[in-house]
């Protein structure tokens, strides 16, 4: 886990179109709401660039102390048509000022507006249903819920194996954990449900071996045939990368699911609206999944998560036995309402496979200046990292990682904490709103960052 120092330090003054540095770093100013925070949180929550947020507009972030950075986070790639935005401030408002702030699972008529909206981005508008919760983990348990239970109800007892892969992410609740593929997030489980289990991500970097023969024989292994397996779920792309699916191996794995009657679940909480050049990452494949759990982007802002899925396997519980506490709240529905308006309106999905093109190239390039420590570049659209590691090596360097995101914070870059398993991955998601000179000069002050963490400043 990434540890920042919070020893103020003088850094050079920066003064840019989006960027401005004008204090020491992290701010003198600061260093006592940290330590509130110390005195009332859990030391979980001290994980990333040591920043006050204060404003956060369309791509830029700003602090109570002049300090501004364009922002390669979107939040945690939440923000996908911008941070702030009026449109959205409007609608919270109009749900504000109208006084309907909770419902439970009460009929409103924004609710209807919003689950039909994300039924017409299913893969078959007729025949998919939408079910609203608040987090991306309730949308990921839902999908084992949901996968586990088809199995049951339609084949028995023996169809229950749940499979996904080595490296997964699907959140932080029990079961997102289970199927997740990090095993440090699941050792105090110490006796686990054994019907969870995990093949190797076919990245091509990490793991050479992208042939889907290695899914089969991995499972044939473990002892689980394919017809006793109830659902198999992957990340559209792996977040710790991002690392996606080679095209062949995704179809592969849905004919043997189709095969199989196998539920097929594509984990969306990062990928989806826009983020990578297509509304849905999936789409890339040109496969059509069974389940599909979506957060983070729907609402560019409050907390919200849906999964969309076949009406056959969503209708399995009767009236008032799938519900959430806070499914389709009033206000994150006006929030994700707003935002898939911005995001269809003002053809985000288009302009985030533009920006690609000039974000992609331009990571390879940096990444040709140092190709012994920066192992690898993967990216679609507005998604994107690079993996650090040992000189000459595929083994995870974090340090460094941690230090070429230090240097892009202090000249006003803003990204979150370096992910992946080893803390190696320096990943890039901006807005899908940001301009195509800020992007131009946000890659310029990577390689600032780059040159002088790795020696050519």
């Amino acid at each position: 886990m990434a540890a920042y120092d919070l020893t103020p330090v003088e850094v050079p003054k920066v003064e840019t179109r989006y960027r401005r540095i004008k204090t020491k770093l992290p701010v003198p100013e600061s260093l006592a709401i940290f330590a509130a925070l110390e005195q009332s949180e859990p030391r979980s929550m001290m994980g990333q660039p040591p920043i006050v947020w204060d404003k956060a507009e369309d791509f830029l972030v700003s602090d109570p102390w002049g300090n501004r950075w364009i922002d390669w986070s979107s939040g945690v790639l939440i923000t996908n048509a911008g941070h702030g935005r009026k449109e959205i401030r409007a609608a919270l408002r109009d749900v504000i000022d109208g006084g309907l702030l909770a419902s439970y699972v009460f009929v409103h008529e924004r609710r209807a507006r919003l689950v039909e909206m994300l039924r017409l981005l299913s893969p078959d508008p007729q025949t998919y249903r939408v079910f609203l919760m608040s987090t991306g983990s309730e949308a990921t348990e839902n999908c084992i819920k949901l996968s586990k239970t088809y199995a049951l109800v339609k084949h028995g007892p023996r169809k229950k194996y749940f499979v996904t892969f080595h490296n997964a992410f699907h959140g932080r609740t029990m079961g997102a954990q289970l199927a997740g593929g990090m095993e440090k997030q699941k050792e105090w489980m110490v006796d686990r449900d054994q019907t969870f289990v995990q093949a190797p991500f076919p990245d091509g970097y990490k793991n050479e071996n992208t042939s889907f023969d290695l899914f089969l024989t991995t499972l044939a292994e473990k002892g689980v045939q394919p017809r006793d397996i109830a659902g198999v779920m992957t990340e559209t792309y792996q977040g710790g990368g991002p690392d996606f699916l080679p095209v062949e191996y995704a179809q592969k794995l849905q004919a043997l699911c189709h095969e199989h009657d196998i539920v097929m679940g594509y984990d969306e909480v990062q990928a989806g609206f826009g983020r990578t050049g297509r509304m849905f990452a999936f789409e890339h494949y040109g496969v059509h999944p069974d389940l599909i759990a979506c957060g983070k982007g729907i609402s560019s802002s409050l907390p919200i998560s849906a999964v969309i899925g076949r009406e056959d396997i969503m209708g399995l519980y009767a009236p008032g036995s799938m519900t959430s506490t806070h499914s389709g709240s009033p206000l994150p529905v006006a929030a994700a309402i707003a935002n898939l308006e911005i995001i269809q309106k003002e053809h985000l999905v288009e302009r985030a496979a533009h920006r690609g093109e000039i974000l992609i190239p331009g990571l390879h390039r940096i990444r040709q200046k140092y190709p012994q420590v920066l192992g690898c570049v993967q990216g679609k659209g507005l998604v994107a990292g690079i993996q650090v590691v040992k000189p000459g090596t595929k083994i995870p360097d974090p340090d460094t990682a941690l230090r070429i995101n230090i240097a892009c914070f202090q000249k006003g870059l803003l990204m979150f904490a370096p992910v992946g398993a080893g803390g190696e991955c320096i990943k890039i998601a901006p807005p899908l709103t940001i301009t195509e000179d800020a992007l131009r000069e946000s890659l310029q002050v990577l390689e600032e960052a780059v040159d002088e963490v790795l020696g050519r400043g």
